[in-house]
Order: structure tokens, then C-alpha cells, then sequence
């Protein structure tokens, strides 16, 4: 079953010593562009990455520079633009050579490495294989199931962020037609705590940063993140940050190649002189979960100074006139800081008092800073706290406009638009009185299910109908086991996809796969060629225009396939769908009746790299119940493994986070190698600190079974995995995912967020029965 597929290598493992970037990534690059089989197309697509006219990366949603370039894609947007640019084909013929058990012995990487999904298919239960199907009979069938549910709520509507705005809008429109909020979306599992937080202390969901802010910041500091893997192109301006002298402190427990060193494959001289830039100015190791903690004490510092200055005449450290005009709560949270001891903090941060007092001073020394976070923070049970403990920070010195603010750094490239245009299970009153006024049909006003509360209405039986705009379901959610037998409950599963991945053979009692145009390819409808819009992190909005002739006449564009199950399933109301879809503007001019931001939607996407759609709290406008900022008062955890789980008499041997891998996006395996980590030919790994191992009785290159705890007492278990000695701090460990997702259990999740806690698990390591097997 591997004829097409590169032979894998055995583990191997050498620590990698070079920079991020340079050599390596141009390595990297070609090899996945003549693993795509049309390397000369694909080399046409990649110089319009991103590009005015061209189209927006499939990967990351970082933003991008005002400058012009012929090369404005990093590596991993050259992955995944070659990724999904393949001549490879996963047909009629191809599913009638293989059955869905056969399938699922297959890994990811495999999987998706067969190429696109090129027609409609259907399960057939009897032979347990999937045949083709016609687009109308697969609308039918859809229709049917709904129209047949004895409520909208047990249907189920997930959207991976990499749909566009377009596609996102007319989705939300036709389900909330339909009767139901129901939107689990990818938002939940990755960068949820950040909207729920933010969105409470400074009114607004978003970061409040633009791109050209990180030229104007004199320090950035980066929490919970890895942008030489997930998000590259950031490199770029941390490296210009550090050249100017601005300050750059990074909070990170491992010690990732991409923040320390950069190789910048634009700079000659670099190239040519194999030497590199360094990433950071200051570098902060905390323990898992323990970034609250390290805040807080950064603030119980600032809080002293700024004590002692006013007591002695000298300038103050807070921005005591912005508090006074712009916030409450500060009362209130400074007590807590102060009645938080420096015992509690030191013990939860991992970090001492002194070396905070080194970060504290970065901050109190810069008059404009900018802090980033990723998942590092978010996916936590205390992640809502803990942003609010960064806002907390910022608010108090008034770090709020040019050079300065709040970034979270997001994932999928489009991500931050789907909520934009309505993709939300708690959807805003504003948002349903403008759909009603406009579209003169009653939205219901009930939440609906996020990821993890459909997951558990799968399992009570409560879901009927699953239908995943995108994405990778079944492997991006947690508790994999459960999960699975969840999807397999539903009558009705439905994935519309580009490439094959686990989520079309985890199958319902029926199932369809349903073939979508990527982002590179042409999308042709009845007025022409259509582009598609998307929101990167920093809010600007613009247009993509797909480069590349589809593999198939078979594929359709996600709004002609949402349009397709809306006419099914409703008829022509609220709205005419097929004629939406002969010109993508007239859903545009949709977008501009009902949400703010948009006005002249069409007109100003001419304007090349689009439009900034604003953010109230960068102007200092708070949409607060209070229209103030909220400093929010949180206690630090009482403890971050689990307390049941703790009192039940479970001892962990560490506490694990899952990550990606270099060759990685989300669930998506480009290879099997983490160039970073010094990790080739596999992925079934822990990192562990050397410390850990002698004292757990293991060693280097041991087989292990790795069992999470947690107080329900079910065994949740993942075999066969090889110990790697990594410069992990002691008591931690890191291992890929998604194949460490069935340690994460499904009701471990974020407080007020529902994300999952997958950067803090409770584990157990046992030695497995498998031979060594590393080089």
C-alpha cells in the first residue's frame, strides 16, 4: 500500500545545531516541490503566494508586510501550497482498490499523501467501501437526514479556519436558516481562552496590533509559542526587532531553534556566509502551566516600583492617568497581587524571583511593548485567567495603540475570519438582529454545542447529523477513542475536503466525502473566475484568487457545495443560494448589510493587500458592559495537575504537552522528520530530560507505553513510544500530537472556554514490550 509514498527511515535522532530558516528550509522547499509531482506548476503557484492577485497561503494566519517581494511564503507555506497543489488523485478507482478498514490501518501521513479527493463519494456499509455518487443525489441525501430530525439541534456544523469568508458566511446563514447555533468549530480547540478573555477585559476578541506595530515596539515578549514551526513568517520581524535593540524576552519551557537563532534565506550574506541572526534578547523557561504565575510576579515587581517611585517623587511605573480614565478593577486585582506570596509564585512558575525581576525590568524599561501568545497559554484549564493576567499586565501601563497591545498569535489562515462573519455557538445579539432585519426569518437565540459539548452529545446519542466544513475532525479532538465512537454513533456524517484524512473513514451509519477547491486552485462560476477573502491576526482583510486549473471537473468550491445542501435543504429561502454563487461579490454585499467593518466590501478589496477592518480597544474604545477595561482578578490555580485526579491517589511520573513537529501543520504530516528537534524518520516519541529518566529507571531510546491519568479512572493509553534524552525542563515532557490525542480526556478542558488541556497532562510511563529501534 506504499507504492507512492517515500520509503520511511528509521528513527533516528542527532541534535540539530544550525540556525532556523537558510539552508535548511530551501532543502526542505524543493524536496516538497518534486514530491508534488507537477513541480513547474507548483513553482508558478508558490511566487503567487500571497501575492496582489494571487492567493492567500493555506497555512498560518500571521499577516503580511506592505513591501513588495517575489517570495512572500515561508517554508511551511511552501508544504503546504505544495501539500495541496498534488497531481495525485484519490478516486473512484482508488476507493474501489481499498476498503475503510483497510484505510484505517494506514497513518495520517499516508493518508493525506495519496492526493486529492476528486469526485463525491458515498459509504457503502456492505462492502465497506465508498463508491461515487452524484452531487444532486448527495445534496438529497443530506436534505433527507435534516428535514427528518425532530429538532435542527441534533444536527452538528464544524468549520475548520481555513474556509473563507464567503464560505463561513453563507454556512452560518444556512444552519441559523435551519434553526440551530450549533457551530463546533477549530477556534474551540486552539485560541478560544483568548476571545472569552479578551473579549471581557477590553471588549473585543481580536488582537489589537497590526503589522506594522512590531517596527514600532521596544520590546516584544513571547509566551507559549513556536513561530519556527507554526508560524515562520514572525521570524522575520523578531529578527528586525533585535537588530534595531529592541528587547525581545521569550517564555517557552523547551528551548525551540526558532527563537534562538534565524537564517534568513532573503539575506545573501547570511546565506552565503552560513551566519544567522539571534531571536531573543532574554529567554525564560517556565514550568507547564506556571505562565499565570510568572505574570503575576512580573507584576508583583512592577507593583513595588511603582510604590516606591511614588513615594519618593520619581516617575511612576503605572500609567496611573490611563487607569484612572480608561479601567476598573485595579483595586480589586492589585489586592490579589499582593496577597499572592512570592513562595506560591516561584513553586507555579518555575521560575525564581529574581530572574522575573529580570523580565519585570524589560517591560517597566520599554515604552511601547507588544505581547504574543500561542497555544503554549491557551490550551490550559486556567488559560481564560491567564490571558486575562497578560491583559491585566498591559492594561496597568497603559499599553494600548501604536507599538504596543496585544497579539494572539492564531493558527488556520483564515481562523480569526469565520468568527468574523458569524461562525460562533454563543453567536452576538448584534449579529442575529441584523440576520433577522435582513433576511426577515427568526435566528435562534439559544447557545449552541462547541467542540466538546457536541462530542458529548454524540455520545448521549444527541447528534444526528455531523457535517465538517474542512478540517480533520476526528484527529484534531481530544479522548481519540471516545471521540471516534462518538462520530460513529451519528446517522449522518458528512466531510467536504481536499485531500483524504482520518475523518472519512471514522463513518457514521451513512457517510459522504464531498471534493472542495482549495485555495490554489481556480474557482470558475457562472460570472468568471471568483476570489475569496480572508481575516489574518492582524485584522486585515483581502482577496485570493486560486492559480491553478482543478484536478477534476468533479471538485466544487465550498459556497457552491453549502449552497448546494442550503437549496436541498430549505428551497430558495431566506435567500436565492445558486445565485449567490455566480459572483461571489453579491455574498460580499450580504457580509456589508449585516456586520460592521465591511462598508464598500467589494470596492475596498481592490485596494492591493486589502483593508484593515479596525479594533475599538487599539483607539482605547472598550465595548464593555462598563465601556471600561476590566482589570479581572483571578488566584492562581490551586494546583495545575488536576486536583481529583491528585486526590484519587494517582502520582503522575510527569506532566506531558503534545506539539507539532516541523513537517507538521495542525493534523497535517508533510514528513516524517522534526528538523528543529533533531528528530528524522518517525514520530512516535517523548521527550524527556535526562533527569526524569534515571529517575523513572529508563533510558535513552527505551520503548514505552505512556498512560494519562485522570479521575474518571479509564485507561487512556498510546503504545510503542521511543524516550528521547531532550533538554526539557525536569518534571515535563513533550511528545507530537495528534497521535498523543487519546491521552487528552474529553472533559479535561479550559475553564469558560471548553478548550482542551493539551499542553498539561498527567502521565505515566511504562515499559513496553516492543525491541529498540534508534539509529
Amino acid at each position: 500500500m506504499s507504492d507512492t509514498l517515500p520509503p520511511a527511515d528509521r528513527l533516528r535522532f542527532k541534535p540539530y545545531k544550525g540556525p532556523a530558516a537558510g539552508w535548511g528550509a530551501l532543502r526542505a522547499v524543493t524536496d516538497h516541490w518534486f514530491e508534488s509531482k507537477q513541480p513547474f506548476k507548483n513553482l508558478y503557484a508558490m511566487v503567487k503566494t500571497n501575492q496582489s492577485n494571487g492567493f492567500d497561503c493555506p497555512g498560518c494566519a500571521w499577516g503580511e508586510s506592505p513591501e513588495s517581494g517575489m517570495i512572500k511564503f515561508c517554508e511551511n507555506g511552501a508544504k503546504a501550497v505544495n501539500w495541496e497543489a498534488t497531481s495525485r488523485r484519490v478516486d473512484a478507482a482508488f476507493f474501489e482498490k481499498y476498503s475503510v478498514t483497510e484505510l484505517l490501518q494506514q497513518d495520517d501521513y499516508w493518508l493525506e499523501f495519496q492526493g486529492r479527493i476528486t469526485e463525491p463519494m458515498v459509504y457503502d456499509r456492505q462492502t465497506d467501501h465508498y463508491k461515487p455518487i452524484r452531487w444532486d443525489d448527495a445534496f438529497a441525501l443530506i436534505a433527507r437526514h435534516l428535514n427528518d430530525l425532530e429538532s435542527p439541534h441534533q444536527a452538528s456544523f464544524y468549520t475548520s479556519g481555513r474556509a473563507s469568508n464567503e464560505a463561513a458566511y453563507l454556512y452560518q446563514l444556512f444552519v441559523r436558516a435551519f434553526g440551530t447555533n450549533n457551530f463546533p468549530d477549530c477556534s474551540n480547540m486552539c485560541h478560544e481562552a483568548s476571545g472569552v478573555a479578551l473579549i471581557e477585559s477590553i471588549g473585543t476578541g481580536k488582537g489589537t496590533v497590526t503589522f506594522a506595530d512590531f517596527d514600532k515596539a521596544d520590546a516584544l515578549f513571547l509566551f507559549g509559542q513556536n513561530p519556527g514551526t507554526n508560524h515562520p513568517r514572525m521570524l522575520e520581524p523578531i529578527r528586525d526587532a533585535v537588530k534595531r535593540g529592541a528587547q525581545v524576552a521569550v517564555f517557552n519551557p523547551l528551548k525551540e531553534r526558532g527563537l534562538e537563532r534565524f537564517q534568513a534565506p532573503q539575506d545573501p550574506l547570511e546565506m552565503l556566509t552560513q551566519s544567522s541572526s539571534p531571536l531573543n534578547t532574554a529567554y525564560f523557561r517556565p514550568a507547564l502551566g506556571g505562565d499565570m504565575a510568572a505574570v503575576r510576579g512580573m507584576v508583583k515587581w512592577l507593583l513595588r516600583w511603582d510604590r516606591e517611585a511614588l513615594a519618593s517623587g520619581g516617575e511612576a511605573v503605572f500609567d496611573h492617568d490611563f487607569i484612572a480614565q480608561h479601567t476598573d478593577g485595579m483595586e480589586q486585582y492589585l489586592a490579589m497581587v499582593d496577597a499572592t506570596s512570592w513562595e506560591r509564585i516561584e513553586a507555579q512558575s518555575g521560575i525564581s524571583r529574581d530572574v522575573l525581576e529580570q523580565a519585570a525590568r524589560i517591560h517597566r524599561d520599554s515604552k511601547r511593548v507588544i505581547i504574543c501568545w500561542a497555544m503554549g497559554i491557551t490550551q490550559h484549564k486556567h488559560s481564560v485567567a491567564t490571558v486575562q493576567e497578560i491583559a491585566n499586565l498591559q492594561l496597568l501601563r497603559g499599553q494600548f495603540g501604536e507599538g504596543a497591545g496585544l497579539c494572539p498569535v492564531r493558527g488556520h489562515s483564515n481562523v480569526q475570519g469565520d468568527r468574523t462573519v458569524g461562525i460562533a455557538d454563543e453567536p452576538p445579539a448584534a449579529l442575529l438582529d441584523a440576520l433577522e432585519e435582513r433576511f426577515g426569518f427568526t435566528p435562534p437565540r439559544e447557545p449552541g454545542y462547541n467542540v466538546i459539548t457536541t462530542l458529548q452529545a454524540m455520545v448521549a446519542g444527541k447528534i444526528k447529523v455531523f457535517l465538517a466544513l474542512g478540517g480533520n475532525f476526528a484527529q484534531a479532538t481530544p479522548d481519540t477513542a471516545r471521540t471516534h465512537e462518538a462520530l460513529r454513533r451519528c446517522e449522518l456524517t458528512v466531510q467536504i475536503s481536499t485531500k483524504l484524512n482520518r475523518s472519512h473513514l471514522i463513518c457514521g451509519h451513512e457517510a459522504l466525502i464531498l471534493p472542495c477547491l482549495g485555495r490554489t486552485d481556480i474557482d470558475e462560476q457562472a460570472d468568471g473566475p471568483q476570489g475569496v477573502t480572508v481575516e489574518d491576526s492582524f485584522s486585515m482583510v483581502h482577496l485570493s484568487h486560486g492559480q491553478l486549473r482543478p484536478l477534476s471537473k468533479q471538485m466544487r468550491s465550498e459556497p457552491a457545495i453549502i449552497a448546494g445542501i442550503a437549496e436541498a435543504t430549505l428551497g430558495k429561502t431566506p435567500v436565492d443560494w445558486s445565485a449567490l454563487v455566480e459572483n461571489y461579490g453579491r455574498i460580499r454585499d450580504l457580509i456589508e448589510d449585516t456586520l460592521p467593518g465591511f462598508d464598500d466590501f467589494n470596492a475596498r478589496l481592490k485596494t492591493p493587500g486589502g483593508f484593515y477592518l479596525g479594533n475599538p480597544a487599539r483607539d482605547r474604545q472598550w465595548h464593555t458592559e462598563s465601556g471600561r477595561a476590566q482589570l479581572v482578578s483571578h488566584a492562581l490555580p490551586a494546583t495545575l495537575v488536576d486536583a481529583e485526579t491528585l486526590a484519587s491517589g494517582a502520582k503522575p511520573d510527569l506532566v506531558l504537552q503534545t506539539l507539532r513537529s516541523h513537517d507538521q501543520y495542525n493534523t497535517t504530516i508533510y514528513g516524517l522528520h522534526d528538523r528543529y528537534r533533531g528528530v528524522h524518520g518517525g514520530r512516535k516519541v517523548v521527550f524527556v530530560n535526562h533527569a526524569d529518566l534515571e529517575r523513572l529507571g529508563f533510558q535513552h531510546g527505551d520503548k514505552v507505553d505512556v498512560v494519562s491519568l485522570w479521575r474518571d479512572g479509564e485507561e487512556r493509553r498510546v503504545s510503542d513510544f521511543t524516550l528521547l534524552e531532550y533538554d526539557v525542563p525536569a518534571g515535563q515532557a513533550a511528545a507530537y500530537y495528534p497521535e498523543t490525542n487519546p491521552l487528552v480526556p474529553m472533559d479535561s478542558y479550559g475553564d469558560g472556554s471548553f478548550t482542551p488541556t493539551s499542553k498539561l497532562i498527567a502521565i505515566r510511563l511504562e515499559k513496553s514490550s516492543a525491541p529498540k529501534r534508534i539509529a
